[in-house]
């Protein structure tokens, strides 16, 4: 059945702004309560469902081969912590995962126990069987998992809309009663105070941001009590505990400066106190650790270090400073992880997220030993790791053809033991498949890497079909991570590839700076270079490469479309920031304060009006032929509003020209990570790879 392309209606207001009048036809969309806005909505899922029937048995194959390399019943290499392992479980046909532990038989063994799937485990306990918690609901999302410091207690948090509101509830490990303590409309974070006393969480404000810590006495009927408030609305703030469990944290960050506070976590009802008071674009965070018997803080900041530096600074006296690592300009220290003879540094060089170790001795700390993975492209990231004083440290590495694996790592011999390496069921050969670094350059002869995965039997003629993708933004990085959902594009013969632009944190900080505020534009152009590199070197051609990026990725897609609609057959904007323009204009709009550090104030500003306009993707719809476009957003979106994707979609159709297909696709019951559920994300990335595929393959 044929369903003709719904047509909004246009209803004009004029937006002003510095002199410059802009006719928005399309802003009545965000109106929830009209109920011309959820009938619009539904005409445009009908009109692409139709659009999309044909593929209906390329999604089921797809899903298919999804469920085929997985194995649906497993579990999770388990973590010691007290006298516990812990770990999750799936089962077979069970959406959710089961988080459960068994008791630990010998205190001196530190290899995890071997668990099979399906198999009775001695001593098992379940603490929480997120399938249970999610019946009759049509969306779930678990949010905290908090045991206590003697592991009798459980504090957890979900969220049934999608609106990242969570419920946090207590339970007694010990009877499994749930306790009558509920706390509701929280920002999903739990952190125990120490003895179990009390608990710490965060609420939010009308704009969706963190501005508050309270206190809640366990099993007190008192109200609780407002620990901390920010009201400075460029500020998120936080809460938790440091690894040594001796201090709880406030942090609170703007997205260029920050502030932290502590309290020490046998004192919950004490006063926090500032480490070091904020100043205007210095950020910093920090661990406690114990050198030489003294209490340290070991902060990590950018104060005078472009890409970072850790000090170690005095508890009892944070003006007294040492430097650990100093900064460089070609290392961005990103993280460390503490512990009582072991420090664990995260940091970013040449594109590559990686590890190192420096032990800590009774005269201070050691080197760094940076920790080998053998391949030219990966992604590394310290794994879980409770225990304070451990002699292994758990770490995660994948590649594009290396599934995700679990490593600890011996700190006295330099050993990695492989606990486990996520199954690809159905004969997966790593051996079958090739991963590159790739160079591009962009208008201003900058060079931006762009990693490429394919099989190796891959033509590179041209004829090869594409995605690339792409973010750029935040300073996030996008790692060349193993997909077992994108073989189902790499065994059809796609080569898929990242590029790793501008306004991302690949490069350092300022691959970030480069990206942002008044430097916009590059991450644009820079994704347009990478596209062109592709076709260039032979990997494929423009008809045949599609494009897909979400959130901020989605501005990406959204103006990248504008920019160079020929370079692309198609694409994929997922929960997109197509209407950035509108929405930094609007302080009442959710996180909109917060976002001017990353984007400017064109409130204020008209030089950053003038830029922001020359880019925004709704603005800039013209009057020419556009690849297919699909937007896929959902309607309890609290980052990214419907309404951006639902405008932007309502404008490209009344005024792009040609015939390439323009869909909006409005899942109707989920949130910014899209729909709940292992399966129903399989369904959900099958059909969007069915599209992905028909589009690429069309011509």
């Amino acid at each position: 059945m044929t369903v003709p392309p719904p047509q909004a209606e246009r209803r004009p207001i004029v937006r002003s702004h510095h002199g410059d009048d802009f006719v928005d036809d399309y802003e009545w969309l965000r109106d929830k309560e009209d109920p011309a806005t959820l009938a619009y909505l539904e005409a445009e899922n009908a009109h692409t469902d139709a659009a999309t029937a044909h593929l209906e048995p390329l999604r089921q194959q797809i899903f298919d081969e999804i469920k085929a390399r997985t194995l649906e019943t497993d579990l999770s290499v388990p973590v010691r912590r007290g006298k516990w392992w812990y770990y999750a479980r799936t089962v077979e046909g069970q959406q959710y995962a089961i988080r459960c532990r068994c008791p630990i038989d010998d205190a001196d063994d530190w290899h995890p126990p071997v668990l099979e799937a399906g198999a009775e485990i001695a001593g098992e306990e379940i603490l929480l069987d997120s399938n249970v918690e999610a019946e009759g609901h049509e969306f779930f999302s678990l949010g905290a998992f908090s045991v206590n410091d003697d592991e009798t207690l459980l504090a957890w948090s979900v969220d049934t809309q999608g609106d990242e509101r969570y419920t946090i509830r207590v339970k007694d490990l010990r009877t499994g009663e749930v306790l009558p303590d509920e706390i509701t409309a929280t920002s999903g974070g739990a952190t125990w105070a120490a003895g179990g006393t009390h608990l710490f969480y965060t609420t939010v404000d009308d704009a969706w941001r963190p501005h508050r810590v309270w206190r809640h006495r366990l099993g007190s009927s008192d109200e609780d009590v407002l620990v901390h408030e920010e009201p400075d609305e460029r500020y998120f703030i936080g809460v938790g505990r440091t690894q040594s469990e001796r201090f709880l944290v406030i942090g609170l960050s703007s997205k260029i400066t920050s502030e932290v506070r502590v309290l020490e976590a046998d004192d919950p009802e004490g006063e926090f106190r500032v480490v070091l008071p904020r100043r205007d674009g210095v950020e910093y965070s920090l661990e406690h650790a114990v050198i030489g018997g003294e209490d340290f803080f070991l902060v990590l900041h950018n104060d005078g270090a472009l890409n970072f530096q850790l000090d170690a600074v005095r508890v009892d006296d944070p003006g007294v400073r040492t430097v650990v690592i100093p900064g460089s300009e070609t290392t961005r220290l990103e993280d460390v992880d503490v512990f009582a003879k072991q420090l664990v540094v995260s940091y970013r060089r040449d594109a590559l997220s990686r590890i190192g170790v420096m032990p800590v001795g009774a005269d201070g700390i050691d080197d760094l030993t940076e920790i080998d993975f053998g391949e030219e492209l990966f992604t590394s990231g310290v794994g879980a790791n409770a225990e304070w004083d451990q002699p292994l440290i758990r770490v995660g590495v994948g590649s594009f053809i290396t599934p995700a694996s679990i490593y600890d790592y011996v700190v006295a011999t330099g050993e990695l033991i492989l606990r486990k390496q996520a199954p690809v069921l159905g004969g997966y050969d790593p051996d079958d498949y090739e991963q590159h670094r790739s160079w591009a350059v962009a208008d201003d002869g900058v060079r931006v890497p762009v990693s490429i995965v394919c099989r190796k039997d891959t033509p590179r003629d041209g004829t090869a079909p594409a995605l690339i993708y792409g973010y750029g933004a935040y300073e996030a990085s996008m790692d060349p991570g193993f997909s077992a959902m994108r073989l189902s594009l790499l065994d059809r013969g796609f080569v898929f590839a990242i590029a790793h632009v501008r306004g991302g944190g690949e490069l350092g900080r300022h691959w970030y700076d480069d990206g942002k505020m008044l430097h916009k534009r590059n991450t644009f152009t820079d994704f347009v270079a990478s596209a062109r590199h592709l076709v260039s070197e032979g990997w494929t051609s423009a008809d045949r490469l599609v494009a897909e990026g979400g959130s901020a990725g989605g501005l990406l897609m959204g103006a990248v479309a504008n920019l160079a609609p020929d370079a692309f057959a198609g694409i994929v904007a997922s929960v997109p920031f197509v209407d950035a323009l509108t929405t930094i204009l609007d302080p009442s709009l959710p996180l909109t304060v917060i976002e001017w550090d990353e984007w400017g104030n064109p409130l204020e500003d008209p030089d950053v009006y003038a830029y922001m306009k020359s880019y925004a993707p709704y603005e800039n719809v013209g009057a020419h032929p556009y690849p297919a476009i699909l937007a896929v957003t959902s309607l309890h979106d609290t980052r990214v509003m419907y309404v951006e994707p639902a405008k932007w979609v309502a404008r490209l159709r009344a005024t792009a020209t040609g015939d390439a297909p323009i869909l909006l696709k409005t899942e109707m019951h989920a949130g910014h990570g899209g729909v709940s559920g292992r399966y129903a994300s399989w369904k959900e990335r099958a059909w969007e790879l069915a599209w992905i595929i028909d589009t690429a393959t069309a011509g």
